[in-house]
């Protein structure tokens, strides 16, 4: 005789949560007793162990899935491949870290099986709902900032657009999965940005907790992913996520120049090519190390391929600021504007470099 069918699948994005996919595992056989339910951790290969762990709880528990991901790294990309290995009509997405209530997922599950929505949300901003025991100040800044830039691109009746809790249609959800970005922290967002014609959507409060184990994976970098990703929707996929980054450590670059050359200057011995020179090797190892420790972060460079990278990067640049003056200089003997010819040469060399730069430096980024 076969099993029943599922009727959901949980999806919980890992990284570093070896201490709490038990507890999880425990806190949903209670709450959705009664259903036929799944939960898929999709690990980001944690250096903690937290796939084996998976993988021990699955032996004495067939509820519980582990798809682990190596060379890959991003919370959108880790969702996407677990609601896309899933059969069941509904998926629901959350956190790993016990921050999410995972009470209020019957009533999320019950909205769409009963056709009443396409996806629900679990919100800390609508009745019953907060973020008082989970936020640091500064995190609820940055969070509440994020979600009115949201409003101003998606329009959306949902109120808390940076969740990173939701049930939605599976159906629904693969139809768009082709046009939705891998990489960033704010899948939802993308989903709701995406959805065409729009989702019939609701909101469930529920109490954003403290974390119990493990770090926060808030950081600049998450941050830098979702205006990447908002440019990238406003745009209509235009502009990749990705350069919008690449671009931000360029500009940080210049600064590291202006600096780098001030002080060579400094050296009486050392004329201003030589020091233009030395600023320019010191602006663009500046920019290879940001990049990849942030802009690559998913396709790092470690040992000797930072370095052999490090040389790719130098060449690519080089060839990018030819480009750069050379757009510049045609540009300008066509009687444009000087300012107008120096940002068409900026434009052109940040595009190659970036372009150059994914294809032979970070050949695994997306």
């Amino acid at each position: 005789m076969s099993s029943p069918p599922i009727r959901v699948s949980i999806v919980a994005p890992t990284f570093n949560e070896a201490h709490n996919v038990g507890e999880l595992a425990r806190r949903l056989g209670v709450v959705l007793d009664g259903m036929d339910w799944e939960v898929i951790f999709v690990d980001d290969n944690s250096p903690d162990g937290t796939a084996e762990t998976v993988k021990a709880l699955a032996a004495i528990n067939p509820r519980v899935r582990c798809i682990r991901r190596v060379n890959r790294r991003g919370l959108s990309g880790a969702c996407i491949e677990g609601i896309l290995s899933s059969s069941a009509p509904i998926v629901a997405v959350m956190d790993a870290d016990l921050q999410h209530d995972e009470a209020i997922l019957p009533e999320m599950i019950g909205r769409i099986a009963r056709g009443e929505s396409d996806i629900v949300v679990g919100s800390r901003l609508v009745e019953g709902g907060s973020s008082e025991d989970g936020f640091t100040p500064a995190r609820a800044f940055a969070s509440n900032f994020a979600i009115r830039m949201a409003g101003l691109l998606v329009g959306s009746a949902v109120s808390d657009l940076t969740s990173g809790f939701f049930a939605i249609r599976r159906d629904l959800f693969e139809a768009m999965a082709p046009r939705l970005t891998t990489s960033g922290f704010k899948i939802l967002l993308d989903v709701l940005a995406t959805a065409s014609p729009p989702l019939r959507a609701s909101e469930v409060g529920y109490r954003f907790r403290s974390r119990l184990a493990g770090a926060s994976k808030f950081d600049a970098r998450a941050m830098s992913d979702f205006f990447g990703l908002l440019v990238h929707k406003a745009t209509r996929g235009l502009v990749p996520p990705r350069f919008i980054l690449f671009v931000l450590v360029g500009g940080s670059g210049v600064f590291v120049h202006l600096v780098a050359l001030r002080f060579a200057m400094g050296f009486e011995h050392l004329s201003f090519g030589w020091s233009q020179g030395i600023a320019t090797m010191v602006a663009m190892t500046w920019n290879f190390i940001v990049n990849n420790v942030l802009t690559y972060s998913d396709a790092k460079l470690r040992g000797w391929r930072a370095l052999t990278g490090l040389l790719q990067f130098y060449a690519v640049c080089g060839i990018g600021a030819v480009a750069n003056v050379g757009i510049a200089k045609w540009l300008f003997e066509m009687d444009n504007a000087w300012w107008l010819a120096a940002m068409a040469g900026i434009l052109m060399g940040s595009v190659w470099n970036y372009a150059m730069s994914s294809l032979l430096v970070w050949r695994r980024a997306d």
